[in-house]
């Protein structure tokens, strides 16, 4: 039986509202952000889609949309190498100092300018690192198959569709935004350009 990994971004938090860069950052969800998880919790109903088991990064912004997206029909197990990218010392920086603070340690695409190593930040590479981790023990907790739901965010999520797919990190960046609540399926059967699942157009860092 085939392993499908759906892999999910947290709704809007507050930081995400206030143009701050949210990294180990624990925001709430603002009201947009419940009502784009509610959205799409709607949809995996009307998809007839079903998960053995949810897994959530550790902090509430994704925790509790994890929470919306079981629908009450089950529990979310915590994960703690779901979280977040750590930011370093950008955490809590608004999103408009980026090129300023980080001149010449920048990629640039359509929509986020990512910052690549400050001070005290995971780079990318060991954050693809930590991706191939989790989709190792994934794949070793379900042996037999079925579907699971990783709840995450916008970095790391990134990685992860890089890790699975085995694709140049700096590559995964350019290529797609991963929006808030928006959801990617990571299977054998799904090629790279087919993995979003759910998509909303939206441009929050």
């Amino acid at each position: 039986m085939v392993l499908k990994i759906y892999l999910a971004r947290h709704g809007q938090d507050e930081d995400n509202a206030a143009g701050i860069l949210n990294g180990h950052r624990n925001q709430p969800l603002t009201k947009l952000g419940e009502g784009q998880a509610q959205s799409v919790a709607a949809k995996i109903l009307q998809s007839k889609l079903q998960f053995d088991k949810i897994y959530a990064s550790p902090l509430q912004r994704a925790f509790k949309t994890a929470e919306i997206l079981a629908n009450g029909k089950q529990s979310v197990q915590v994960m703690d190498l779901l979280i977040e990218r750590d930011f370093g010392v950008m955490a809590g920086v608004p999103t408009k100092e980026i090129k300023e603070r980080c001149q010449g340690n920048i990629l640039q695409t359509e929509t986020i300018s990512y910052f690549l190593s400050p001070e005290g930040a995971e780079t990318f590479p060991e954050l693809l690192e930590r991706g191939n981790k989790v989709i190792e023990d994934i794949q070793s907790k379900h042996k037999g198959g079925g579907s699971v739901l990783l709840v995450t965010h916008g970095d790391f999520g990134k990685m992860l569709y890089a890790a699975y797919y085995k694709l140049d990190w700096m590559d995964v960046l350019e290529q797609f935004h991963f929006g808030n609540s928006e959801v990617l399926l990571l299977a054998e059967e799904s090629s790279p350009g087919e993995a979003h699942v759910f998509q909303i157009q939206q441009y929050n860092s």
